[in-house]
């Protein structure tokens, strides 16, 4: 993604904004940049506003203007120059891209993708791009920005976007403006390509997941004399799990243990590879209905202990 280096005044200067008003032009359905609901919006649904530092990423500077208006060649394309590991150029049209009626009454101009024949199929481009006339008598620079959508999507069916009403012919030829000075003209560009650079992933619930019980069979129960033991390995869906039982309680739990005479319990628990990795119950049943041999929990000095799991996650990373 390719940083600006300019010093960032569009949206937070206090610069007084310029509304240049043009009449509504449109073009195509996909070509209508108007938004009559943003307040720094003309009428032909652009934004414009003034700064001093000059564009980012390229400058085009056009002398003889008059010339190149009269000589019948409806654009002028700029020389191509690279931003976010793209190639682009600016299309200039002296008098306006006409339409089928004639005369748009405007200059045009456009920020246009080159060299799109070496693109992968299928390729796009999502970018927020500025464009820009310099004030030659101030030395500031008028600035162009979309306001019907901040990021406009390049595809191989819409190779370039940009404005048919950049300014009017009259505002851009008065000489009090600026804009025309000495029949030269400055125009520029800024670009931001947006790039996912991060990384997703997507969660199925699994109802039921295959091999969904594991069976931990533990014999000569009575020699156990740690405070706890870990089962073998187990695969549950595509994570591998662990059993553990404390044979004479877990020491953390304070005061006698909770009577139970159910033998199954259920927990509803998020399990993750951080501090949440371990979940269960402190008091599943009490040492002494657990060791009373008419419960029939112990038998021939041997215990089974299930787990099952009933609905479970499964998160897929994507870079």
């Amino acid at each position: 993604m390719q940083q600006l280096d300019t010093t960032p005044v569009e949206r937070n200067s206090k610069r007084p904004k310029i509304i240049v008003k043009t009449p509504r032009l449109l073009e195509d359905k996909d070509s209508d940049l108007s938004n009559p609901n943003n307040p720094d919006a003309g009428s032909d649904g652009i934004v414009r506003s003034v700064r001093e530092p000059r564009p980012a990423h390229y400058i085009l500077k056009i002398q003889s203007y008059s010339l190149l208006a009269e000589c019948g060649l409806e654009k002028y394309e700029s020389g191509v120059f690279e931003v976010g590991g793209y190639k682009w150029r600016l299309t200039f049209y002296p008098n306006g891209k006409k339409k089928s009626n004639g005369n748009s009454g405007h200059i045009s101009l456009y920020l246009t993708m080159a060299e799109v024949d070496k693109l992968p199929v299928g390729w796009e481009v999502y970018v927020s791009f500025k464009l820009f006339l310099q004030d030659q008598l101030r030395d500031k620079y008028l600035t162009f920005q979309d306001t019907y959508e901040d990021v406009r999507r390049f595809t191989a069916m819409r190779t370039e976007w940009g404005f048919q009403g950049f300014l009017s012919l009259d505002t851009f030829k008065d000489a009090a403006n600026g804009y025309l000075v000495d029949d030269c003209c400055v125009f520029g560009a800024e670009i931001l390509v947006v790039q996912f650079t991060g990384r997703w992933e997507c969660l199925t619930m699994v109802k039921e997941p295959v091999n969904s019980t594991f069976r931990w069979e533990i014999k000569n129960f009575s020699t156990m004399d740690r405070e706890f033991y870990w089962s073998e390995l187990f695969t549950l869906g595509e994570s591998k799990w662990k059993l553990s039982i404390y044979p004479q309680g877990d020491s953390r739990v304070r005061g006698d243990q909770v009577n139970s005479n159910h033998l199954e319990r259920t927990v509803k628990k998020w399990f993750d590879a951080g501090h949440n990795s371990i979940w269960g119950f402190s008091s599943f049943i009490s040492l002494k209905d657990f060791k009373d041999a008419s419960k029939g929990y112990i038998f021939n000095d041997t215990i089974i202990v299930e787990g099952q799991a009933s609905i479970m996650s499964v998160t897929e990373d994507f870079q």
